[in-house]
């Protein structure tokens, strides 16, 4: 194995811990000079492994752990979003929600609502939750099943949301970078770019963790018709380039 190589094994180890860390923090911790960190942050952006930003770098994110796993992190952060999110939907009547452990939390507050609600979902666990209430009118969408994710996907789900017009879509997020929201599950970001394209407005929910992120595919760029949630604030890179395209953030 090459010195360049296991640098490079070494910065992505390191950014999985720390991705705030800058070149010069990156350079002491590997012996070398800060020229030769950005060379090798250059190349690594270069084949997508990483993302640079100003002064460092971000590791890409190209899958997620599947659903069960991921309900038991950022708990505390993801209650914060779903009370923020569902305060955000005024009197709205009708909703696309789509899969993910923090719109699973939003759901649950949800379920609460004492006034009449129509949902359509890809998503078995969002489907159960919000059926304990007799006031929400819940709609399963068809497809085929992604056993992991616990949703559904493909030409007959891509069917079934075009027949339809919601008020708001509300989506999770892989990855939220200057560019837009982005998933990491092909088939779910299929499904999430045409509930989004059906929709007047889009709530995107999506803890710290996912801040300066990029995926395999991205589902909407930042726009008016777009509101971000969050339980802090974004970096202020992060949220002038989200401010710059007439986007909405709301944070706790």
């Amino acid at each position: 194995m090459s010195k360049k190589t296991r640098r490079h094994g070494h910065i992505l180890s390191v950014l999985e811990i720390n991705p705030a860390i800058r070149v010069p923090e990156l350079a002491e911790e590997l012996g070398v000079s800060p020229e030769t960190v950005r060379r090798d942050l250059t190349e690594l952006d270069e084949t997508g492994r990483i993302k640079r930003t100003y002064g460092g770098a971000v590791r890409t994110r190209t899958f997620e752990p599947a659903l069960a796993e991921r309900s038991n992190l950022h708990v505390r952060a993801r209650e914060e979003i779903a009370r923020l999110a569902v305060a955000r939907l005024g009197d709205t009547n009708s909703l696309f929600i789509g899969g993910g452990a923090t719109t699973l939390h939003f759901a649950r507050v949800l379920r609460n609502t004492d006034r009449r609600l129509t949902v359509l979902t890809p998503a078995f666990s969002i489907a159960t939750e919000l059926s304990i209430n007799p006031l929400i009118q819940v709609m399963s969408l068809p497809g085929i099943v992604e056993p992991k994710e616990g949703l559904v996907y493909g030409a007959e789900t891509l069917k079934c949301i075009r027949q339809f017009r919601t008020s708001i879509a509300v989506m999770g997020a892989s990855g939220v970078d200057e560019h837009g929201v982005s998933e990491a599950l092909l088939q779910a970001a299929q499904v999430y770019s045409a509930m989004i394209d059906c929709a007047d407005q889009t709530l995107v929910l999506a803890d710290a963790s996912k801040f300066g992120n990029r995926s395999l595919q991205q589902i909407i760029g930042w726009n008016p018709s777009v509101c971000l949630i969050s339980e802090v604030a974004p970096p202020d890179d992060l949220f002038a380039a989200i401010r710059r395209r007439g986007a909405e953030v709301i944070f706790g």
